[in-house]
């Protein structure tokens, strides 16, 4: 790697941490955030739904944004735009404000993130081709969710415990402190060199992303079964994360221990950097990437349904980190596999689109699980999450199916080079 790509390397380490710090100090209490703040199991979870449909609503058209306006304008709205709804965040919960609040604000924090989806991870593809930069891609998302996990691990654990030693609230005014200060980093080092603004008319070029999020997303085959696992998979993940709090606390027996709630996100920022560090032997151990997404998602089916049936908190953290393990070491290759499948000048808009299809299985699921953990308590909610994300699987393994040369692993490819993606 030469000098010049290191660099664009490195500022990528650092935007991902200033992504994920800010949040991580959140993630571990949200579910008693929204709880706290008022909010039935129902609402709470509706409350987290309204922000994937504030993923799904604005994925394309922020996804748009940063293939036409540039990738660090995308990255310093959704800084901006965070920040606005996490300070509302925090006003709906000192006012015990109705649903409706949290639903405007929820949809604002969705928004934010879908400036940063996307336009980061494009951002770099980019600049490391600019920069001649031939190596393979893997290797770079691994230390990249390295950086992520233990900013994650930091975050959570110092959240939990602000919140337990002052109130809900506190996490998330330094959250808004750390959101601005990311704001001013990313406006000092994130520069734009290989993205050239088109002078293309705006419509023109709205009506051309978005055929090319449609040709280069839902109709590239092995791109389309990947991005339809998604939904099944993400979403119950959302829900399994979120409902894990209340969960670990009702196996534990103290409602008022809120630092063990913080476990779960704890785990699952151990398992990041775990996870990341897991990727090379990983990658010696399977021949193809679609391999590693098939083993990932069996796991979670598995790892899901032993948690509803098992219902003794040391087991269930157990599972916990199993579960978040085989997600965490099968990310970085999902996304070098789609990378590689998507031309440059659309690749913001379709890995946008990527992530609006995952969020679609938040909409539908968490709303649903979370009436069931209602009714019938959060160990069937967990069953039926496995339920759930085993229909990911048919989805992954016609993705195997496609045999194009992405899937393999560099030696592998090497000699299945006559093959190319479907289009």
């Amino acid at each position: 790697m030469n000098d010049a790509s290191r660099k664009v390397r490195n500022v990528y380490f650092v935007l991902e941490l200033f992504v994920w710090l800010p949040t991580s100090l959140i993630v571990g209490i949200n579910t008693l955030f929204l709880l706290d703040g008022g909010l039935s199991n129902v609402e709470a979870f509706a409350a987290n739904a309204f922000y994937t449909i504030g993923l799904v609503v604005f994925e394309l058209p922020t996804g748009i944004v940063a293939d036409t306006w540039g990738r660090r304008t995308s990255f310093l709205l959704g800084a901006a735009i965070q920040l606005v709804g996490n300070l509302l965040y925090v006003a709906m919960w000192y006012f015990h404000a109705p649903f409706f609040g949290w639903a405007i604000a929820s949809v604002l924090l969705g928004l934010g993130y879908t400036f940063f989806s996307g336009a980061l991870e494009a951002w770099l593809v980019d600049s490391l081709k600019h920069t001649k930069y031939e190596g393979e891609l893997d290797p770079i998302f691994a230390k990249g969710q390295i950086i992520t996990g233990a900013a994650m691990l930091a975050g959570t654990v110092a959240g939990a415990f602000i919140a337990q030693l002052t109130s809900f609230g506190v996490p998330y005014l330094v959250r808004a402190g750390l959101q601005l200060l990311s704001f001013v980093v990313a406006f000092v080092i994130m520069k734009e060199v290989a993205f050239t603004r088109s002078k293309t008319r705006l419509s023109t070029q709205i009506k051309q992303l978005g055929h090319a999020a449609w040709k280069y997303g839902l109709t590239n085959r092995p791109v389309r079964w990947t991005l339809l696992a998604a939904p099944f998979v993400m979403g119950t993940g959302i829900y399994g994360f979120y409902a894990a709090q209340p969960y670990l606390l009702q196996l534990f027996g103290d409602k008022q221990a809120i630092g063990i709630a913080g476990i779960a996100a704890t785990v699952i920022a151990g398992t990041q950097i775990a996870g990341g560090f897991a990727v090379p032997f990983i990658r010696r151990r399977f021949r193809r990437r679609t391999h590693i997404l098939i083993a990932s998602a069996v796991l979670t089916v598995v790892s899901l349904a032993l948690i509803g049936l098992i219902q003794n908190f040391y087991v269930v953290v157990g599972l916990l980190i199993v579960w978040a393990l085989a997600t965490a070491a099968s990310t970085p290759v999902r996304q070098a596999y789609l990378n590689s499948l998507i031309p440059s000048e659309q690749r913001a808009t379709v890995l946008s689109f990527d992530s609006m299809v995952s969020s679609c299985g938040g909409v539908a699921f968490q709303p649903v699980l979370g009436w069931v953990a209602d009714t019938v308590g959060y160990a069937m909610s967990y069953l039926a999450s496995a339920a759930i994300a085993f229909v990911s699987l048919p989805f992954l393994i016609a993705a195997r199916r496609e045999n194009v040369r992405e899937d393999f692993f560099t030696d592998e490819a090497d000699s299945t080079r006559g093959a190319s993606p479907t289009p």
